[in-house]
């Protein structure tokens, strides 16, 4: 598969996510296979101004590529030199967001929010466009809300603004992450324009992958909280497309061994202090349905020293192994 003239290894990709896809947790992802990870959304305006933790959010490694930075804003001004600013990055794609819910993000006229104003969005679009050096992509939602579905407008608007491909979330703003993710609006979308269209919304498992891919006709998936704690997805999909063959589930093991991995990824980048907090919610997500595994998650909620979370995941793993 193809992006503008990027070649992508596979088509199954990871959503950027707020407070999630940081560099430790996209090195995990990208040992699964996965084909083309995305930032946490950057604030163009706090990139044309030089903002040192905008900035940190930005460091990309070598075995990471190729990788997609999302920028947000609703300024076509400052997201064209938002854009530029990028330019001296390595990321290969410069991904635009148009999809945020959060409330403290469409208050400003951001994420969603600018899907209610087309016209603006068009001169966001083009803004970024002609001042991105590298392909620039897309990412909508299915409209604001139930009233106002407005996705195949938008799409055809970032066709013809230039976009190289299009990333859609079957919900509107006012859904959040709740209901079920409309798989249609993909497939008009994929039927209204000729970019790459990648599908987004409810893929959770290699089944959900295959049927998102033979209901919409979507070039590429891109895996949002199906990945929090489960970054084997990537390579359970990849080999089901390749082979036919769904790999069996991760082992305990496997996840405890990941998780005490990704930690020590985080403590790398970020230090002990703020890697041990982070990490909490990605632990929980990682025991997530295993026995017992709440009172650990509990237990992990309290401490605050690497050692001892280490500690306490090992001894949740050799008790549950010695059960068996």
């Amino acid at each position: 598969m193809k992006i503008g003239n990027v070649e992508l290894k596979n088509k199954v990709f990871l959503s950027p996510m707020a407070g999630v896809t940081d560099l430790p947790f996209r090195l995990i992802c990208k040992e699964q296979n996965c084909g083309m990870l995305y930032t946490e959304m950057i604030n163009g305006k706090a990139l044309c101004y030089d903002d040192e933790n905008t900035k940190k959010m930005l460091k990309i490694e070598d075995e990471e590529h190729p990788v997609a930075v999302q920028i947000f804003g609703s300024d076509p001004e400052f997201m064209g030199r938002a854009a530029e600013i990028m330019n001296a990055y390595p990321n290969e794609i410069l991904d635009i967001n148009m999809g945020c819910p959060a409330p403290k993000v469409v208050k400003n006229g951001d994420g969603s929010a600018l899907m209610r104003n087309p016209k603006l969005a068009e001169e966001v679009l083009k803004s970024v466009v002609k001042n991105s050096t590298k392909p620039v992509t897309l990412k909508i939602r299915k409209g604001w809300d139930d009233n106002s579905v407005n996705a195949v407008e938008i799409a055809k608007i970032a066709e013809a603004s230039g976009i190289s491909a299009l990333a859609i979330h079957g919900r509107t703003r006012e859904q959040y992450y709740s209901g079920k993710a409309d798989w249609d609006i993909i497939a008009e979308i994929k039927n209204a324009i000729n970019i790459p269209v990648i599908g987004n919304g409810d893929v959770f498992t290699v089944e959900d992958a295959r049927n998102m891919l033979d209901k919409t006709g979507c070039d590429a998936i891109m895996i949002g909280r199906g990945a929090q704690g489960n970054p084997w997805i990537f390579k359970r999909i990849n080999h089901y497309m390749e082979t036919g063959e769904i790999l069996p589930e991760p082992t305990l093991e496997e996840k405890i061994n990941t998780a005490v991995k990704h930690l020590n990824l985080a403590v790398r980048e970020h230090g002990e202090y703020v890697a041990v907090r982070e990490m909490r919610k990605h632990i929980a997500w990682y025991l997530k349905g295993l026995k017992g595994s709440a009172k650990v998650r509990d237990e992990i909620n309290k401490i605050t020293s690497y050692e001892e979370v280490v500690s306490r995941l090992n001894e949740y793993m050799e008790d549950a192994l010695t059960l068996v």
